[in-house]
């Protein structure tokens, strides 16, 4: 069991060294504990060891030993205006988070309130709806009625005068439908002319009864 670890160990360090051999690691350009300060002019500078972040941190870490300007590390009075915008909108302050809070509950209770006063609303016109509903299915069902006792009227009077083989649907049918129509129509318009002259004859009759002086009365006994 021991031989293959060995042998094992063995090819793995063989294989290692062969591939460390090929490292060539470059030259430190600081000391061990040094502070790095990358060269301008050097092309291959990473992208985060420019601009005045990197400065700021060399500063932040080594003070004045990392010979940064510290005033150049401060914000233009653009940036600062920027900065400013940037934290009132993002950043709010402890009571105009608590204002805001107030503000979502009040419209929160002021929605809550009117939706419980709609349905008390409705809840009030619910009887009168379903009176309404009644009426009209009692009406739709009176109309109904009203329809088939007429067609089966007019049926009745077309055969009586074309014979049994009316087709409802010829002009004749159509045309004494029409004639029946008008009659009916004059009928009802006497029948209501008729009604307003009797209650216009009523009223008269009491505007005169009202009008008339009351007889006189002894008023011995």
């Amino acid at each position: 069991m021991a031989l293959p670890m060995q042998r094992c160990w063995g090819r793995l360090r063989a294989v290692t060294l062969q591939c460390a051999a090929g490292y060539h690691a470059k030259p430190r350009t600081t000391g061990f504990g040094g502070m790095y300060k990358p060269d301008p002019a050097d092309p291959d500078i990473k992208e985060w060891h420019k601009g005045p972040k990197y400065e700021a941190k060399l500063y932040g870490r080594y003070g004045s030993a990392s010979g940064v300007n510290p005033e150049s590390l401060w914000p233009s009075p653009e940036q600062l205006l920027l900065l400013q915008e940037e934290e009132k909108e993002w950043y709010p302050s402890l009571q105009e988070m608590l204002n805001n809070v107030k503000q979502r509950e009040k419209e929160a209770l002021q929605k809550k309130l009117e939706r419980e006063r709609m349905i008390a609303a409705n809840m009030a016109k619910m009887p009168k709806m379903v009176a309404d509903w009644r009426k009209a299915k009692r009406e739709a069902r009176l109309k109904e009625r009203e329809e088939k006792a007429k067609k089966q009227r007019l049926l009745l009077l077309a055969q009586e005068k074309f014979g049994t083989s009316v087709d409802l649907r010829s002009p004749k049918f159509l045309e004494m439908v029409k004639e029946m129509e008008k009659e009916e129509k004059k009928k009802l318009k006497a029948v209501k002319r008729q009604q307003r002259e009797e209650e216009r004859a009523a009223m008269t009759a009491a505007i005169k009864a009202a009008t008339q002086p009351k007889p006189e009365t002894d008023g011995a006994v």
